[in-house]
């Protein structure tokens, strides 16, 4: 499940795609339009900043500002810098694997079988969906 954390880093990040603006947005134009909690939103985009998708500037016209362009950034990428490993098991990360502790035998476990095509469902839809894309689709909405 996708946490509230997770859709207020795509939402933020989304806002600052769609400004399409190489001056950096104030965190307080984010919040407002995006109705989120500044504080919240603050630590947020730090881990963003932190996971090299958004870049910050101090002073009266500082802000945030993406990182890379839109079509750069995919929906994967955010969530893992986020939430961590897309797997629901263990045993079928890619980033963060390790053996189930009650696991017989992975070779033959219809448990790891079956979560190993959610996971690569998963990644195939996230890492191919950016912000470019999202935006392109609102916009022909």
């Amino acid at each position: 499940m996708l946490t509230q954390r997770s859709r207020y880093a795509l939402r933020a990040l989304i806002f600052l795609a769609q400004t399409g603006s190489v001056a950096p947005v104030p965190i307080s134009a984010i919040a407002a339009d995006q109705k989120l909690p500044r504080k919240f939103l603050e630590i947020i985009l730090v881990d963003l900043k932190n996971g090299g998708l958004v870049e910050s500037y101090r002073g009266k016209l500082g802000g945030y500002r993406l990182a890379r362009a839109p079509q750069k950034i995919s929906f994967g990428e955010i969530i893992r810098l986020i939430e961590g490993p897309l797997a629901l098991v263990p045993c079928v990360s890619v980033t963060a694997y390790k053996r189930c502790a009650d696991c017989f035998e992975e070779s033959t476990c219809v448990i790891r079988r079956a979560m190993l095509l959610v996971r690569d469902g998963t990644a195939a839809i996230l890492d191919s969906t950016t912000l470019a894309d999202v935006i392109a689709r609102r916009e022909a909405a």
